[in-house]
């Protein structure tokens, strides 16, 4: 047993150094533009090794959502968030998960060349990393309109324009290399203010009941 146990930490390692490799390439030049020789060379390793860690490139790139994308932890504290229907938290998590500083931008490269490039890993992508939010959103929104502390709206709408504005937040800075003018914490608390009270000005009468809904 103990003469194996070399042999399986290099075969990780090295799984390890294919997904970063792939990763890195993938986020520069997308899926289609990359070959699996490409990643051999980035990685240092033959491609006949390659195919033996990953037998197609899909599987490579869905290994590498499994890597990067790990949301446990996050949901577990929307859910219970909602369930106190603490309005304020569950937008603030949202928020700052999605633009929290010093993260990968490589993730956002990456979904975004898949939904440029048109195929079935887009889907995959879409699902792993976004609509699992505006699922989630939406259903709380829906759940506060029957509550009676949300105006009527439609949920899906609703849930897609806060995490368009915050994903929009994150194309400009991370892709774009607009520099940031506000500190990460003030940014999330003034996009969950501006969408739950809106820009219009609000009596005070009509402001003191709104602080009890949210």
């Amino acid at each position: 047993m103990p003469a194996t146990q070399p042999s399986k930490q290099s075969s990780r390692e090295r799984q390890a150094s294919l997904i970063q490799a792939a990763t890195g390439l993938f986020a520069k030049k997308g899926f289609n533009g990359t070959t699996t020789r490409e990643i051999a060379k980035a990685a240092g390793i033959s491609e006949a090794l390659v195919f033996k860690h990953f037998p197609t490139k899909r599987a490579l790139y869905a290994a590498i959502l499994a890597e990067k994308v790990t949301l446990g932890e996050l949901l577990g504290s929307i859910e219970e968030s909602a369930r106190k229907r603490d309005d304020r938290r569950i937008f603030t998590l949202i928020a700052g998960y999605r633009i929290r500083p010093g993260v990968d931008p490589t993730l956002l490269r990456l979904l975004l060349f898949s939904a440029l490039e048109g195929h079935e890993l887009s889907d995959m992508f879409f699902g792993k990393h976004h609509k699992v939010f505006y699922d989630r959103l939406a259903a709380y929104i829906q759940q506060r309109v029957e509550d009676g502390a949300f105006r009527q709206v439609d949920p899906l709408l609703a849930a897609r324009g806060f995490i368009g504005m915050v994903v929009h937040h994150r194309l400009l800075h991370e892709i774009f290399g607009v520099p940031m003018d506000r500190s990460y914490e003030d940014t999330v608390s003034s996009y969950v203010d501006l969408f739950l009270h809106g820009l219009v000005a609000v009596p005070a009468t009509g402001r003191a009941k709104t602080r009890r809904v949210t």
